[in-house]
């Protein structure tokens, strides 16, 4: 995974918070037994803490000067996301979003942009206020991704993926593909409260998976809007697979077999390891949002 060295980075649409403290805040979901109980429920990768009866405040994280400086200073060039984790993470947003920006009036509709939130241990959302322990998510309240970056070496250390910088962008990616379904309607099949592998969290939940391949697909053929370049230049055949495998990583059964020693379908809420593979992969290779249609 390779990013153009003479890109600029727009870090307009990242917020970084990390190392800021929320003040008050009653998170219901922290670490040990109830931070467990809150991957085994299943929000990574997920869609607004407020489904894990998080608390209600709605404190709106404010960057520190130092933190959201480091990032703007540090993080200018495509170079810059070659060798720092936070930098991929802005090349990322940006790639994504030069893509859906470019896809939705091409359908006849209208992008609006995403921020992403960098953050550290806690953060305040319209969603509610959320812990790390609940893995990076998208909250449609205020249309922001959170993410702490400490997630990834979970990712790789406690559930099993190989891990990478694709793995990263996967990520990243499959949040966006939230965003679009907030922007399409789609999200809101999500919010009935159903369980189980044919309900609507998991289809909502894979078509965002598929999103994020579609994204892969035209990621080093869609041009920088400040270049008309493509940003992301080079993608393997081994950062799909890092993508596909994380992807495995985080499907319910998994997750379940691994922290409760049991699968129970019944109380999936974002598809088994192979239905995500499978919907990532159908993305990446079609290239077409219209072949995500997980509903039908």
């Amino acid at each position: 995974m390779q990013f153009d060295d003479d890109a600029d980075l727009d870090t307009s649409e990242v917020q970084d918070v990390r190392g800021s403290r929320i003040p008050g805040g009653r998170t219901t979901v922290g670490g040990g037994i109830v931070g467990l109980i809150a991957l085994i429920l299943g929000l990574l990768f997920g869609v607004g803490p407020d489904q894990l009866g998080l608390s209600s405040g709605d404190t709106d994280p404010a960057a520190t000067a130092s933190s959201q400086a480091q990032v703007n200073q540090a993080c200018r060039r495509g170079s810059d996301a070659n060798t720092r984790e936070d930098c991929r993470i802005v090349a990322v947003v940006n790639s994504v979003q030069d893509y859906w920006r470019a896809e939705f009036p091409r359908r006849q509709g209208r992008y609006s942009d995403a921020r992403t939130v960098m953050f550290t241990g806690r953060v305040g959302t319209a969603c509610g206020t959320a812990t790390s322990a609940v893995g990076p998510f998208y909250c449609p309240g205020d249309r922001k991704v959170y993410l702490d970056l400490g997630f990834f070496d979970e990712l790789r250390t406690t559930f099993g993926s190989s891990g990478g910088p694709f793995a990263q962008a996967y990520v990243v990616a499959h949040e966006y593909g939230h965003h679009v379904q907030n922007l399409t309607g789609a999200l809101q099949r999500a919010q009935d409260g159903g369980q189980g592998a044919n309900s609507s969290a998991v289809k909502v939940e894979l078509q965002a998976d598929c999103y994020a391949g579609v994204w892969a697909h035209h990621a080093t053929t869609t041009p920088d809007e400040a270049t008309g370049r493509p940003l992301l230049t080079s993608l393997t055949a081994a950062d799909i697979q890092d993508g596909l495998d994380a992807a495995a990583a985080v499907g319910d059964d998994r997750i379940q077999e691994k922290f409760q020693g049991r699968v129970t379908p019944e109380t999936w809420t974002h598809g088994s390891a192979a239905q995500r593979r499978q919907w990532f992969y159908n993305g990446f290779r079609t290239g077409d949002m219209a072949r995500c249609n997980t509903f039908a």
